[in-house]
């Protein structure tokens, strides 16, 4: 990670400051990075804008009536009294190729990057053709959804998901908080999005079990803030498992979260993923529905390999995957085109 000249760094963003997502929130940690490694952030909350241009207006009118005239407007603003040198885009409600056109007007001279971790670029809207404005995408994943952007005409890079090691570690909790598996987040995705099963049938299953803690799914409340931290200290074993798992080290940030909370990780394999997390060292990969639960009933029985993996586990994200480390390799693509890490070696490829 190379050491650069200060910047201002300039964050367009959907915050949910307002919502118990904000701790699950991957800008967070990033502004964070940002800041401890000698730059300045200023972030602008381009949904929230639309509430306080017109906090009686329905959704529909506010973007109708606010976007070009108000928001659009006062981003612009805010942009050229920053004068930033790099714009971070994130994909913000109401967002699209107009705006990402007349924020390059306001900062002609700024680096615009795009961070993209939803899966299925291609059914976000006009997400591709926002990519292909910006001058790199950042993006949580390779294979055939980066192919999506670079056939867009947009600039790639991977990078894998962060962890703030402050708030994101092992936690001694109640008797509440405490399970032998869990998952968080939900059972199926809307029927547009082309998934896979495997999901579905181990929630289905522990759904049936005894001392397992599902939070999203299976008709139970999400969680967030720190009861979600909580909830994850509490838990022997964590379940990680894509929608779909055929993608090159696309992993949700379930993995790394959940390993950064102490808790033993159990994750579907994907493509070259012990590339970021060795198999039986930091965490156990499976690949059917009945082998994970022979390895948690295995692992359940076998506290001392468990708890051995868990520590291992901690460590390595807190060491590899915390949001300074990460924020430098973002900052290594700009300046340099390319970054190193445990992982290996990735640089910007594309048409663009």
């Amino acid at each position: 990670m190379t050491m650069y000249k200060a910047k201002r760094i300039f964050c367009v963003e959907d915050t949910k400051e307002f919502t118990p997502k904000l701790l699950k929130m991957e800008h967070r940690r990033y502004v964070k990075g940002f800041i401890r490694l000698g730059h300045d952030v200023q972030v602008f909350g381009y949904r929230n804008a639309f509430f306080s241009a017109g906090p009686i207006l329905s959704a529909r009118c506010a973007r109708k009536w606010c976007k070009t005239h108000i928001v659009d407007e006062l981003l612009t603003k805010q942009i050229k009294n920053y004068e930033p040198d790099i714009i971070i885009v994130r994909f913000a409600g109401y967002l699209d190729v107009q705006t990402i056109k007349t924020m390059r007007q306001a900062a002609p001279n700024a680096f615009f990057v795009g961070m993209d971790t939803d899966p299925w670029p291609e059914f976000q809207g006009c997400r591709l053709q926002m990519g292909a404005e910006l001058d790199l995408m950042v993006i949580n994943y390779e294979g055939r959804w980066m192919d999506s952007y670079r056939q867009a005409g947009a600039r790639c890079s991977f990078i894998a998901f962060n962890c703030d090691p402050d708030i994101e570690r092992r936690y001694d909790v109640g008797n509440e908080w405490r399970s032998d598996i869990l998952f968080t987040g939900h059972e199926k995705l809307a029927r547009k999005y082309p998934t896979e099963n495997i999901r579905y049938r181990l929630i289905s299953k522990m759904a049936t079990m005894p001392n397992c803690a599902l939070y999203g799914c299976c008709g139970n409340p999400r969680i967030g803030g720190m009861q979600y931290l909580y909830a994850i200290s509490g838990a022997k074993i964590g379940l990680s498992v894509n929608a779909v798992n055929d993608i090159r080290l696309y992993h949700s940030d379930r993995p790394t979260t959940y390993l950064s909370c102490g808790t033993f990780v159990l994750a579907k394999r994907v493509p070259d993923t012990d590339l970021l997390f060795k198999d039986g060292v930091h965490l156990k990969y499976f690949d059917t529905v009945d082998e994970f639960f022979e390895l948690a009933d295995w692992y359940l029985k076998h506290d001392d390999e468990r708890k051995k993996i868990a520590e291992t586990g901690m460590q390595y994200a807190h060491a590899e995957f915390n949001c300074v480390k990460m924020a430098g390799y973002v900052l290594d693509l700009i300046e340099k085109g390319s970054y190193t890490a445990p992982w290996g070696h990735f640089a910007v490829s594309g048409r663009h």
